[in-house]
C-alpha cells in the first residue's frame, strides 16, 4: 500500500461548481512530489483536501494504508508551510519550532531537546535566538520546515513556498530545500506555478490543468515523453514550438497561419504506429490524419553546418527575427515563411535580426500530436515499454 494515496477524489464547491475531477496519485514515503500547473487548474485545492482543510466530496484519502478522509487536520500529523511562511514575528527561531509541541502540552524539557535536535538538522543552530525579521528568506523557510520536522509530521505540505522571493534567493533556497530533502527524506506535497522548482526540486512531477492530471512522471519523462499538448506546452523554456499541418503517406506537411505549405518531410515508421493514453489507433488512420501538431524543442532547432548533418535531418530556408539574449545563449527565433521557431543558440553564434540562414531539425526528436484531443502518438519503443526515463 502506498504511504500517501487518493482514490477517485473530487472536489465541488456550493453551486456545483467542481474543482478537481477524478484525481489519483500514489506516493511512497520520501518521495518529493510536486504539483505544476497555471493558476486555477486545482493544485492548491488538491494540498488543502490533503491536509484536511477542505473536505473531500467524493474519493479517499489513505495515509499509511488508513483512509483519513474524516480525520481532523491535527490528527493526520500532516504539516503546512505557507507561501509566507506563517512564523510569529514576536517569537524567536527556537519559540516558533517548539510552538506546536508547546501547544501539545510537551514538557519544557522535551520541547528543548526536540528544538535542539530540529534546529541542528536544518542548520539553525546558531539563529536561535533571532527574530524572524532578521533572517533571510531561505532562513524563514529553514524555520517554517523545522517547527513541521519537530511535530514529527509524517508528511509535509508547501504552497509556493518560494513565490516571494527574488530570483537570486529563490535559486539559493531551492538548493537548500534540496539538500535538506536529500538528508532527511521526508514526504513532501509540493504546489508551484513555477517549472523550473517543479524540474529542478520533484522526485514525480503532477501537471495539472483545468482540475484535471494530465500527466505523472519524473521531470525527464514529462520534458522528454508529454503525454499531450497542453504538458509539452507548459513544461519546458522556451515553449516547445508547435507546427499545425497533416499527414498523408508517411509524409507531413507543415502550414503556416495562412493554411499555406511550408515544409514537407518524412515521417518514420515507428512514430506512426503509435497510440496516446493507450487506445490504439491504426496506422493508416495516423497517416491520413489532416490534424497533426509537430512539437520541435528548441535545442532541437538547429543552424546548418554540414559537418553534424545527419541522413535524417530536414534543412530549411529561414530569417532570424528576433534574438534575446541570455548570456551564454540566445533564444533565436526565426521566420520560416510564416513559421516561427524558437532556437536554443550559443550567443558566440554572432546572428543578426534580418540575417538569411538554414534551421536543421532531425525528425527523430520531434513529437506529433492528435490535433484534436491533443494526445502524442508513443514511439513503437514506448509502447513496448522499451523507453524509460
Amino acid at each position: 500500500m502506498p504511504f500517501l494515496s487518493l482514490k477517485n477524489v473530487n472536489k465541488i464547491y456550493p453551486g456545483n461548481v467542481q474543482a478537481v475531477f477524478d484525481f489519483n496519485l500514489d506516493a511512497e514515503e520520501g518521495d518529493f512530489l510536486i504539483l505544476v500547473g497555471p493558476s486555477g487548474c486545482g493544485k492548491s485545492t488538491v494540498l488543502r483536501m490533503i491536509a484536511g482543510l477542505e473536505e473531500i466530496s467524493s474519493g479517499d484519502m489513505f495515509l499509511e494504508g488508513k483512509r483519513v478522509n474524516d480525520q481532523s487536520p491535527s490528527d493526520r500529523k500532516i504539516a503546512m508551510v505557507f507561501q509566507d511562511y506563517a512564523l510569529y514575528g514576536n517569537m524567536t527561531v527556537y519559540q516558533n519550532i517548539g510552538f506546536s509541541l508547546t501547544v501539545q502540552g510537551k514538557s519544557s524539557q522535551a520541547v528543548h531537546d526536540r528544538v535542539m535536535d530540529v534546529s541542528k538538522t536544518v542548520e539553525l543552530y546558531d539563529y536561535l535566538n533571532r527574530l524572524p525579521r532578521a533572517l533571510s528568506g531561505g532562513q524563514r523557510q529553514r524555520v517554517a520546515m523545522g517547527r513541521s520536522l519537530a511535530k514529527h509530521a509524517r508528511v509535509l505540505l508547501m504552497d509556493e513556498p518560494l513565490s516571494n522571493l527574488d530570483a537570486k534567493l529563490r535559486q539559493q533556497t531551492r538548493r537548500e530545500l534540496s539538500i535538506l530533502h536529500n538528508k532527511l527524506k521526508p514526504t513532501i506535497v509540493y504546489v508551484t506555478h513555477d517549472q523550473i522548482e517543479a524540474m529542478t526540486l520533484a522526485s514525480r512531477i503532477v501537471v495539472m490543468n483545468e482540475g484535471r492530471i494530465q500527466q505523472v512522471g519524473s521531470p525527464y519523462e514529462i520534458y522528454h515523453w508529454p503525454e499531450n499538448i497542453f504538458t509539452a506546452s507548459f513544461i519546458g523554456s522556451p515553449p516547445i514550438n508547435l507546427i499545425k499541418g497533416s499527414i498523408k503517406d508517411n509524409i507531413f506537411t507543415g502550414i503556416n497561419e495562412k493554411n499555406e505549405t511550408v515544409f514537407q518531410c518524412k515521417v518514420p515508421p515507428f512514430i506512426t504506429v503509435s497510440s496516446g493514453k493507450g487506445n490504439d489507433t491504426s496506422e493508416t488512420d495516423i497517416i491520413n490524419s489532416g490534424n497533426i501538431i509537430l512539437g520541435l524543442r528548441a535545442e532541437t532547432v538547429r543552424f546548418f553546418d554540414n559537418s553534424k548533418n545527419s541522413d535524417d535531418d530536414y534543412i530549411f530556408d529561414a530569417v532570424v527575427d528576433t534574438l534575446e539574449f541570455l548570456g551564454a545563449e540566445y533564444y533565436a527565433a526565426v521566420n520560416m515563411n510564416g513559421i516561427i521557431l524558437t532556437s536554443r543558440i550559443p550567443s558566440s553564434a554572432g546572428l543578426k535580426p534580418g540575417q538569411k540562414l538554414k534551421v536543421v531539425f532531425n525528425i527523430h526528436k520531434a513529437h506529433f500530436f492528435d490535433g484534436v484531443t491533443g494526445l502524442r502518438f508513443r514511439t513503437k519503443s514506448e509502447k513496448d515499454g522499451l523507453v524509460n526515463g
